[in-house]
């Protein structure tokens, strides 16, 4: 089943897939897929990590 709120349905391409912000991987069906969601100045934004390593690269370099 695919879920409807999820950027990662089944039928997502490694062209239209997501990429992680770290290591610029497309992620597509990936079960260690992590995102990070804030909301500033009235926007919501959002990361995407290919892995806990990714975004733990990412967290030390910030």
């Amino acid at each position: 089943m695919v879920d409807p709120t999820s950027d990662l349905g089944e039928d997502v391409d490694e062209e239209s897939a997501p990429r992680c912000a770290t290591c610029g991987d497309a992620i597509v069906r990936e079960p260690t897929h992590r995102v990070v969601t804030w909301v500033e100045d009235g926007s919501v934004h959002h990361r995407h990590f290919c892995s806990d390593d990714c975004k733990a690269d990412y967290d030390d370099a910030a």
